[in-house]
């Protein structure tokens, strides 16, 4: 019998940044993930949020499914700092947000055991809630996500489907806000998880799943949420990207951001 303390198998964490859609509520132009914020592409902001983290050694972004080399040629012309060690990967996108985080997934080496998914459109998520996800996924929750409690009343309703925009809609319910969560990103996952909800989930009909905590609760594996930042909200109208070159803008003169 040995003596000798059995290998410990190191362990990488990445994130997957899925930026292969147009965005089209922000208005026509550039895909969503390539408008610029305070004169740098949004995505360029969401790979240096995810790099940010000591513990992120790996960003794979998944750009368009015919634009892989024009992402890949501006993040070479945006590079990440030197306090950033973070190694960044472009790999071709799919039809859907699904699909693409699979393709994503399927890149990452075999050492990733702690897989983070963030949006490209949530450009300043703070890093100690990037930190505070995987350290939640890295003390045994199998998925996590950041998320706030909800600051408006919240209806159920009958969609008008084919009605006219600004048509109105019947109330059928009022949830009871205390228990609702608004969620963000990135969620956090163990990798073995979020791969076997992608496989089992892969054919899902239309636009596939647009979360990917909510297939590991298809899964039936548990789900646990982190506060969130509000800063880490979703750019997806104009209104949205004046708010955010505003944080920005804060950032620049309070930190040297």
């Amino acid at each position: 019998m040995s003596d000798r303390a059995p290998a410990v198998t190191p362990s990488r964490t990445a994130a997957v940044i899925p930026a292969a859609g147009r965005g089209v509520r922000l208005g026509p132009g550039a895909p969503k993930a390539l408008r610029a914020l305070g004169g740098t592409p949004m995505l360029v902001h969401a790979v240096r949020a995810m790099a940010a983290s000591r513990a992120v050694s790996l960003v794979v972004v998944v750009a368009p499914p015919d634009g892989a080399a024009e992402v890949r040629a501006l993040l070479d012309d945006h590079p990440l700092s030197g306090h950033d060690r973070a190694e960044v990967l472009v790999v071709p996108g799919g039809g859907t947000r699904q699909e693409s985080v699979r393709l994503g997934l399927a890149a990452l080496p075999a050492d990733v055991t702690t897989v983070l998914v963030h949006d490209a459109a949530r450009p300043l998520v703070p890093v100690d809630t990037v930190d505070a996800v995987i350290t939640a996924v890295r003390e045994g929750a199998p998925a996590v996500v950041p998320a706030l409690p909800l600051a408006d009343t919240v209806k159920q309703v009958e969609p008008r489907t084919g009605a006219a925009e600004g048509e109105p809609e019947l109330v059928t319910g009022t949830p009871e806000r205390a228990l609702l969560r608004a969620v963000q990103t990135p969620q956090g996952f163990d990798r073995r998880t979020l791969d076997a909800a992608h496989e089992k989930f892969a054919d899902l009909a239309g636009e596939g799943a647009t979360d990917d905590a909510g297939m590991v609760e298809r899964l039936g594996a548990p789900v646990v949420l982190v506060p969130g930042h509000e800063e880490a909200f979703k750019v997806t109208r104009p209104l949205d990207l004046v708010l955010a070159e505003a944080v920005l803008a804060r950032r620049r003169a309070n930190d040297g951001f």
